[in-house]
């Protein structure tokens, strides 16, 4: 009797054993998932933190250079007076490409000095600006005017860039002060940037799309920011294989490797004998209906 007492005293005693030890081994087990959990938001805090502090210098870092072109960079114009041929849609998506571009100049190395000419407080364009900008509007590194670029510029110096020219852009100079058309090219019929920049006396320059690529059916307008990042390259490298890789790749086939004379004289006898070879096929084709007609009879 004593001696199963006993066993059932020292059975409980041992489940109480194990169960404290169990307790034991959760409450540890616990403990070390809340020390992970805890380290690991410390490790992201850390890197938020870290991430932050860079995007802030990074930041300052851009700011200085696009201060330091307000000073002594190579200005660049957009013309901002075609509001009045466009759709509020056209004028929103215009504004878009110009917020890429200047987010795109902010990044460079050596980034432009951006001028908006022919600016007004009152236009569409300022709207869409502060509707992006907010704030910020206020605060941002470049100069905007309601001043014509002839009446801020010296017109020797001024370069209209326009797909419409038929002068064909042969280097990037640094001398010069570019301009593009702050405009949705497929709203705008074609001609009319060369018709301002004629007007007012301008040099003009289409870049040399053909020379360098080989082009599919279609035009060679390309949005404000595909503009900016090839002004930058070429401004940076000189490199016009380099600056054209903006281009987006549905317009053409790939870049020029032979020199246009030979590639034309190449595609028309390939031409010539496409032509040669159908009209071959076409005289067989007759003379075999014909033969046939006069059986029949």
């Amino acid at each position: 009797m004593k001696s199963g007492l006993q066993e059932e005293v020292s059975e409980t005693v041992s489940e109480h054993k194990e169960l404290s030890t169990l307790a034991a081994m959760d409450e540890k087990r616990e403990r070390r998932l809340e020390t992970q959990e805890q380290a690991s938001k410390t490790d992201e805090t850390r890197r938020n933190s870290f991430i932050c502090l860079w995007a802030s210098c990074m930041d300052r870092a851009y700011s200085w250079r696009v201060a330091q072109s307000m000073i002594f960079g190579q200005p660049l114009v957009f013309d901002m007076s075609y509001e009045k041929d466009m759709s509020v849609r056209e004028v929103t998506n215009t504004v878009r490409q110009i917020v890429l571009s200047e987010s795109c100049n902010r990044r460079s190395v050596d980034p432009f000095h951006i001028h908006f000419c022919n600016f007004k407080d009152d236009s569409l364009y300022h709207k869409e600006f502060v509707k992006h900008y907010r704030d910020a509007w206020g605060k941002l590194l470049i100069t905007a005017t309601d001043q014509c670029y002839t009446e801020v510029f010296p017109k020797d110096k001024l370069i209209y860039l326009t797909a419409d020219s038929p002068k064909v852009m042969k280097t990037f100079d640094h001398d010069k002060i570019y301009i593009i058309g702050s405009m949705v090219d497929k709203s705008i019929k074609t001609g009319v940037s060369l018709a301002r920049a004629k007007r007012l006396g301008l040099e003009t320059a289409a870049l040399p799309l053909e020379k360098y690529l080989l082009w599919n059916a279609g035009a060679k307008n390309l949005t404000l920011d595909q503009m900016m990042r090839i002004l930058l390259t070429l401004k940076d490298t000189g490199d016009w294989k380099k600056a054209l890789e903006f281009v987006p790749k549905r317009k053409y086939c790939g870049f020029v490797s032979r020199p246009v004379h030979e590639l034309k004289k190449t595609l028309n006898l390939i031409n010539t004998l496409k032509l040669g070879k159908r009209q071959e096929e076409l005289r067989k084709q007759f003379a075999k209906n014909y033969s046939k007609k006069l059986m029949e009879k």
